[in-house]
């Protein structure tokens, strides 16, 4: 084992949290647990069944996933990515696992850049660290001098809910197509756009047709309440789809079948999706509306799962703030240097949950 790499590795930030917690929980009327994205409706009735019927499954399932899910799949992104009909597709074991490794799966190593953006999902670090890549944070990829090997995009981001416009999208594509990157985006929130629309890297009017190098990684968790079945969709070059595929063969990395047949549902239905987007549209006019009177700003959060709010303080300040309240939400150092004056309030609470935080919100002085 490489020590020196794994020593690399950030703390696991989440635990640097819990004092907080404990005092939010200290609140005489419990804690409003704002923190983590984690569901919390229930999951669709169809999903449910489908999974209850494919329950029978006593042989292995294959890497590449049944047939009809990747049909279900590929007709879903024709539809709402404007993708084309030829990508090709791959079921994954949720999505984090597939961020985390993907540097692995593409053969990355020592002296190869990962290229992140600068307020970031904190697993698209990990991964680069573990395979043993130089990891650059910036938001300005074709400034760098450097070869770059990966490139990670996140739209809607995660924490911020910034939406990358087509035009950037296009500027960034033609760029990494030039140098020979591989672009990854992770749109695992792209049906909950707010003020903006989001827009797929494998929409056609991104890259005309050239899929080569483009890959989008996207999850059903948030959108279909499905985060307890662990199932995720990376989908794009089918040249490097192909070569992932034949690693995972190798690694038995599969998805339960049963878990396939859940998903390929929760792609076919609809109308579970416009109902968990109106709650969700609901939840974040009542927390942006309680947070601007409470003195907080709200930057982007165009689109996605969150609130990025401040107060031009430091964010630890707010958060310790706030869980004297009873209210716990996640600073924003936790997604890089850039997130020091911000923090992430997530939309997935109950509606009560929801009310009694904008009830306390008034008291914050």
């Amino acid at each position: 084992m490489n020590a020196d790499r794994w020593s690399q590795l950030p703390d696991f930030p989440w635990d640097t949290l819990a004092p907080f917690a404990d005092i939010a929980r200290s609140h005489p009327d419990g804690i409003i647990d704002l923190s983590v994205g984690t569901p919390v409706d229930p999951t669709p009735l169809v999903i449910q069944q489908a999974l209850a019927a494919a329950s029978n499954a006593p042989g292995y399932p294959t890497t590449a996933g049944i047939p009809q899910l990747s049909t279900a799949f590929i007709n879903w992104a024709v539809a709402n990515l404007g993708a084309p009909q030829d990508i090709a597709v791959l079921p994954t074991i949720g999505s984090k696992e597939l961020v985390a490794a993907l540097p692995n799966l593409l053969g990355l190593g020592a002296g190869e850049v990962v290229v992140i953006p600068e307020i970031a999902y904190p697993t698209y670090l990990v991964g680069g660290i573990a395979a043993g890549c130089e990891v650059i944070v910036t938001d300005s990829p074709e400034l760098l001098t450097q070869r770059v090997s990966l490139l990670w995009l996140n739209s809607p981001s995660n924490p911020t809910g910034e939406v990358l416009s087509l035009q950037r999208l296009q500027e960034l594509v033609q760029w990494g197509q030039a140098n020979g990157a591989v672009i990854a985006s992770d749109e695992c929130y792209f049906e909950l756009g707010w003020d903006a629309e989001p827009v797929s890297i494998l929409d056609q009017r991104v890259h005309g047709g050239n899929l080569t190098g483009l890959l989008a990684v996207h999850s059903l968790s948030k959108r279909s309440n499905m985060a307890g079945y662990r199932f995720g969709m990376l989908a794009g070059d089918p040249e490097l789809v192909n070569g992932i595929l034949g690693i995972r063969k190798h690694l038995g990395m599969m998805v339960p079948t049963f878990v396939q047949n859940a998903a390929m549902a929760a792609y076919q239905d609809v109308a579970h999706v416009r109902e968990q987007k109106a709650r969700y549209h609901a939840r974040r006019a009542a927390l942006r509306g309680a947070l601007t009177q409470a003195g907080f700003d709200i930057r982007h959060s165009e689109a996605g799962l969150y609130l990025w709010a401040t107060q031009e303080n430091d964010c630890w300040e707010s958060v310790s703030r706030l869980a004297s309240l009873g209210i716990l939400v996640t600073p924003g150092a936790f997604y890089g240097e850039a997130g020091q004056k911000f923090f992430r309030v997530a939309l997935t609470a109950t509606d009560e949950a929801v009310d009694n935080a904008v009830a306390r919100l008034a008291n914050f002085a």
